[in-house]
Formats: C-alpha cells, structure tokens, sequence
C-alpha cells in the first residue's frame, strides 16, 4: 500500500479524515467543489502551454511533466520534474491561487512528498521545490526541502498505512474550529 499527498495533507488536517474515508469508505465528495475542478483545468491546460519551454532562470536542463512516481510508500503525480543544472532536481507544481507572501503548509507537504518520490524514482537529491501561482501571473517560488521534512513525509505515510491496514480509529485533531465544516461531523465521536 503507499499514500498520495493528499491522504497526508488530510492526516494533518484531522486524522479521522483517513478512517472514515479509507477504513469506513465514506468519500468526501470533494470533486464538487469549483477550486479543486478549475485547478485541475488550469493543470491541463500548462501542460500544453509549457510543452518545451525549460526555465532557464531557473537552471533548468531538462524536464519531465506529468510524472506519474510511486515508491513502496508514496505515489503521486508531480506536475514537472525538473533536473537543474547543479545535478539535483526539483518537483515544480502548478497551483490555481494568488500569491499573498505566504506559503501554506499543505504546499510545503506535497513538495516535500514530491521529493521523496523524485530521490527514489530519479536516484538525484532534491533540495527545493517550485510553485507556480497561476493566478498572480504565474509567479515562482523557491521552497526548500529540508531532510527532516522528506523523513517526516515518510513517518505519517507510515502512520496512515497502519491507521487503513489495522483499522485504528485516530484521535481527533486538537483544533475544534476545523470540526465546524467537516463532510464527517454528524458522525465523528468527539
């Protein structure tokens, strides 16, 4: 079994997330909502876009869209894998949002699962990453991707596993305001 980023961006938001969906099987219809349906929109459509444009700026020598990776933990699809010019690599992801000087933890956790997948499948370090806010003018920022963090992506991709695998029923998450629009407040036990 391996996780996506998603499951572990869910993990952090409340842990339950996990067990209802992936244990109970009760979905969380999240297709519905117009953000993550323009998102994927705005994914494909840079794709055909930015077919051969390398971002020399960047130190780009060679890149690899839409990468399909997995490992015996993770899987995921990275947006752009780039290869630089230092002999690392780095995981590029487009995101349909503005830029507003902050980046929010849920990016920094995909791209340091992006990283992990990269190492394993491409055998190259990876110490940083890209977002690509679409809508601020497809501005780039640098993001750092520090050890500790690739082996905290792989702790809660383990604790995830063992929460399906075993059917542990987590504690809930410490911060109460997020139970106010949870799809699963009418069944959680407090």
């Amino acid at each position: 079994m391996n996780i996506t980023p998603s499951q572990i961006i869910q993990y952090n938001y409340c842990p339950r997330f996990i067990y209802f969906e992936y244990v109970l099987g009760i979905p969380q219809y999240e297709d519905r909502h117009y953000k993550v349906n323009k998102g994927r929109n705005v994914h494909d459509l840079k794709q055909v876009q930015n077919k051969g444009y390398l971002r020399k700026r960047l130190g780009v020598v060679e890149k690899f869209p839409e990468q399909y990776l997995s490992n015996d933990i993770l899987r995921g699809q990275v947006d752009e894998v780039l290869k630089l010019n230092d002999r690392t690599a780095a995981p590029l992801d487009y995101k349909f949002a503005k830029w507003n000087d902050k980046v929010y933890k849920t990016y920094k956790t995909q791209l340091h699962c992006y990283a992990v997948l990269i190492e394993h499948n491409f055998h190259v370090k990876v110490t940083r990453g890209f977002l690509v806010y679409t809508r601020s003018k497809n501005k780039i920022v640098t993001i750092d991707i520090r050890e500790d963090g690739k082996d905290e992506t792989r702790r809660l991709a383990n604790t995830i596993i063992e929460i399906i695998e075993k059917n542990i029923f987590p504690p809930a998450t410490k911060i109460k305001s997020r139970c106010l629009n949870c799809t699963y407040r009418n069944i959680c036990v407090k």
